[in-house]
């Protein structure tokens, strides 16, 4: 494909207008065919037109397909090209381009795979009359030479997408399933390398005329400049990684292949897998996670890896679209007695700071399902827990939800209000020891509060939660201020829209290295503030949050980890030229050193608001100095 490099000539492979004039023989043109307003004339055009087309040797061809993809992307649903054999020739010239190099390098066939197969599925995406015809067609072997990569990551895109199709319809899962070991492993794979290979192939290549010229062009359409291309290549290889992830689903739903999909690595890489901002409409690894809790052998495997249920834990007190994903994920597995046990005392730990939860995800009293999940049979069953910090945690949720419950009950209202003013004076008391310094004695005063004020009081109780996160932040308790912040967040109505907790938790998850929950947090920050000042002329972003936001956008960036493996690879060969400056491999060793090393990471600060003093001639100035020390006690005072 040497051929194919950027720097030939980009080709125009954009459909011809209807009123554009496209040959002087209207009888063999398929543009001209198209327009016949006889409806017999034009449906046998057509159909004598796609059974000779795989025999076309020019660049026609290439221009007729990309016409025949933008009627199937617009038109998805129309009878007409289904019906007259249009998944024949797709496979036709699937096969063609898969099987004869030599072919695929001539005019401008290499383009012609993948609109075929991205034809085949859009029309079977929505309908299973289509699914059923094209699978009659003989679409799968050629759409499965794609998928093993006979072609490159751009074809593997679409020819996951369209098997994917395939196999959501009960009626054509039968015959994507003959070779469903393959297709597992294929999907398995794909979904777990499909990142760093799209880095390594596209985004990565530093020479930009090395990038094969076709990709630049779909990706695209011949419009772009780099960042364009980046872009959207960023966008495909999430997308691969998606639907590589629903082909597996289809699989999961219908028990098959549980002991291949259920291996440890994949799972553990699948609890990280992130839709991410590019693809925020796929729930990632957990939504095939969560298809397997549904099952009891999947719940089983599921169980046995610590990873995959830290990570479910760190979802489930995120603000995260797909959080309750990760409740429905940990609650299954604690309401199967053959994994309760094994995973019960990090679920626990996770799930007490929700309990109160009110709505989440269309479900309503989530809170009310995790505390019977979590105090099934408690009283009964104590002697079985052995851990004193599980013990305490149900002991927790049990007097929270039960006997504190029953106390206020029947409490006056006299009563409730002389506690609501002594509550309030004990946060006054605590805001005073705060910015005083005395951040142990606030910390002490919040306590106090807490264990005082009446449940009922939500907004007093969220406030007290949010000042006794940020008292514990200042000393270092990262875990103890995400505790205190989720169940601010949990309270609060609608959930997760206190500002201040969820800069708080923001702040807690950066400092323990987990930038994706930090990242969720810190949006939905923004989002509050805008709302908060949605009558002000002239809203600003918090200048921090910024900060904030940019850095996560960088550590969760989806080849972040694809960049560094490809740096250490490039360092481990230090003959082979590259354009990486001295600063680059400095930073990068720092940050390959920091990720081998998680827990060097627990603990460091968040957003720094000193400034760094570096080598010789970036001395920042005292005046700078002052001056930024000035803005960190600005934003110190706007966190209580």
């Amino acid at each position: 494909m040497n051929s194919l490099k950027k720097k030939d000539k980009v080709p125009n492979t954009n459909m011809p207008s209807v009123n554009e004039k496209c040959c002087y023989n209207p009888g063999g043109c398929f543009f001209c065919i198209i327009k016949e307003p006889n409806s017999p004339i034009r449906s046998n055009g057509i159909k004598n037109y796609l059974k000779n087309m795989p025999l076309i040797e020019d660049q026609e061809l290439v221009l007729v397909l990309s016409g025949l993809w933008t009627m199937a992307m617009s038109q998805p649903n129309d009878k007409e090209l289904p019906s007259l054999g249009i998944f024949e020739c797709m496979a036709s010239l699937i096969n063609k381009g898969t099987t004869y190099k030599s072919w695929i390098n001539q005019n401008q066939n290499i383009y012609i795979p993948y609109y075929a197969a991205h034809i085949v599925g859009s029309y079977t995406m929505n309908n299973v009359e289509f699914a059923i015809k094209a699978v009659d067609s003989g679409v799968l072997k050629p759409l499965l030479e794609l998928l093993r990569g006979n072609m490159t990551w751009v074809e593997q895109r679409v020819a996951v997408r369209a098997i994917g199709h395939l196999a959501s319809y009960d009626k054509t899962f039968k015959d994507v399933a003959i070779y469903e070991k393959e297709i597992v492993k294929l999907a398995m794979k794909l979904a777990s390398t499909c990142v760093e290979v799209v880095y390594k192939e596209f985004v990565g290549v530093k020479d930009l005329n090395m990038r094969l010229k076709y990709h630049c062009d779909l990706l695209t359409r011949g419009v772009g400049g780099l960042e364009m291309e980046n872009r959207k290549a960023e966008e495909w290889a999430s997308q691969l990684q998606c639907w590589s992830l629903h082909l597996l689903n289809c699989f999961a739903i219908k028990e098959r292949c549980l002991n291949l999909i259920c291996e440890q690595k994949f799972l553990k890489d699948l609890s990280e897998m992130w839709g991410g901002l590019t693809n925020d409409t796929s729930p990632g690894g957990v939504g095939l996670i969560r298809v397997l809790c549904y099952n009891k052998d999947g719940r089983r495997y599921i169980a046995e890896s610590k990873d995959v249920i830290k990570n479910l834990c760190n979802l489930s007190r995120s603000s995260d679209d797909w959080q309750y994903m990760g409740i429905d994920c940990l609650v299954l597995l604690l309401d199967d007695s053959g994994t309760r046990y094994k995973v019960l005392e990090l679920a626990s730990m996770c799930l007490v700071d929700l309990v109160e939860l009110k709505t989440l995800g269309g479900k309503s009293n989530v809170g009310n399902t995790i505390t019977r999940t979590l105090l099934a049979d408690f009283k009964q069953r104590k002697v079985k827990i052995k851990n004193i910090g599980v013990q305490q945690v149900l002991e927790e949720i049990w007097d929270l939800k039960v006997d504190r419950k029953k106390r206020e009950q029947n409490m006056s209202d006299e009563k409730l209000e002389e506690k609501r003013v002594m509550v309030s004076l004990m946060k006054q008391q605590g805001n005073h020891s705060f910015w005083l310094g005395k951040i142990e004695e606030a910390l002490m005063k919040y306590n106090e509060a807490l264990e005082l004020c009446p449940l009922r009081f939500r907004k007093e109780r969220i406030v007290l939660y949010s000042n006794r996160a940020q008292c514990k932040l200042l000393l270092g308790e990262v875990d103890d201020a995400i505790s205190d912040t989720t169940k601010a967040l949990s309270i609060s109505s609608p959930t997760n829209s206190h500002a201040k907790s969820l800069w708080r938790r923001s702040q807690a998850y950066d400092m323990k290295g987990l930038g994706k929950e930090s990242l969720m947090d810190c949006i939905m920050f923004v989002n509050c503030c805008f709302k908060m000042d949605s009558m002000k002329k002239n809203m600003r972003i918090p200048y921090y949050a910024v900060r904030m936001i940019n850095k996560q956008m960088e550590s969760t960036w989806l080849f972040k980890n694809a960049q560094l493996k490809a740096f250490v690879d490039l360092s481990e060969k230090p003959n082979q030229p590259h354009e990486i400056s001295q600063k680059e491999q400095k930073n990068g060793r720092v940050t390959g050193i920091l990720l081998q090393r998680k827990g060097f990471m627990e603990g460091l600060s968040s957003i720094s608001e000193e400034p760094q003093m570096f080598g010789e001639g970036d001395i920042i100035s005292r005046r700078k100095l002052e001056r930024t020390r000035e803005n960190k006690k600005a934003v110190f005072a706007q966190s209580v």
